[in-house]
C-alpha cells in the first residue's frame, strides 16, 4: 500500500515526466495551468498534491485524461507507469514483461534496443506505447 507521500511523489514525478515529454518548461505549464511557478514545482516534487481542479488543469495541458494523473498515485502496479527509482525509473519492459502480443513485445524491444535514445526517453516512449495499446484495447 503506498502511503500518502509516495502517492504525491509518484504523480508528481509522473507530471513532471510527462511535461518533458511535451517539451514545456516550468514556466509555460503553469501558465497553461493558471497556478504558480512555485506551486507546479511543490507538485512535481511531491511536496503538495493538486486540488482536482488544478489536476484537471495539468492533465488537459499534458494532453492526458485525469485519471492517468490519480493512476499513478494509486501505486496500482497494472498502471504500466513506472516509479521513480534511483536509476530513472524501470527499462521499457517493466510495466508489462511479457506481452501477450508478440508484436507488442517486438515493439518493446525494438525501443529498449534504441541506443541513440536515453534511458529516460526509452522508458517514457514504452510508457506512451502501452498507454495507446491499454486505450485501443478499453476501446
Amino acid at each position: 500500500m503506498v502511503n500518502k507521500v509516495q502517492q504525491r511523489q509518484l504523480m508528481g514525478a509522473y507530471i513532471r515526466q510527462q511535461r518533458r515529454i511535451a517539451d514545456l518548461s516550468m514556466r509555460q505549464m503553469s501558465a497553461m495551468v493558471g497556478i504558480s511557478n512555485p506551486y507546479l514545482s511543490q507538485i512535481e516534487r511531491g511536496l503538495r498534491a493538486p486540488s482536482e481542479a488544478v489536476a484537471a488543469g495539468i492533465a488537459t495541458a499534458l494532453g492526458v485524461g485525469v485519471d492517468e494523473l490519480y493512476e499513478q498515485d494509486s501505486g496500482d502496479p497494472g498502471s504500466g507507469v513506472p516509479g521513480p527509482t534511483e536509476a530513472g525509473g524501470p527499462g521499457p519492459e517493466a510495466a508489462d514483461p511479457e506481452p501477450a502480443d508478440p508484436q507488442a513485445a517486438d515493439v518493446l524491444a525494438a525501443i529498449h534496443e534504441a541506443q541513440e535514445l536515453t534511458p529516460e526517453q526509452r522508458t517514457s516512449l514504452a510508457e506512451i506505447y502501452r498507454s495507446f495499446v491499454r486505450s485501443n484495447r478499453s476501446d
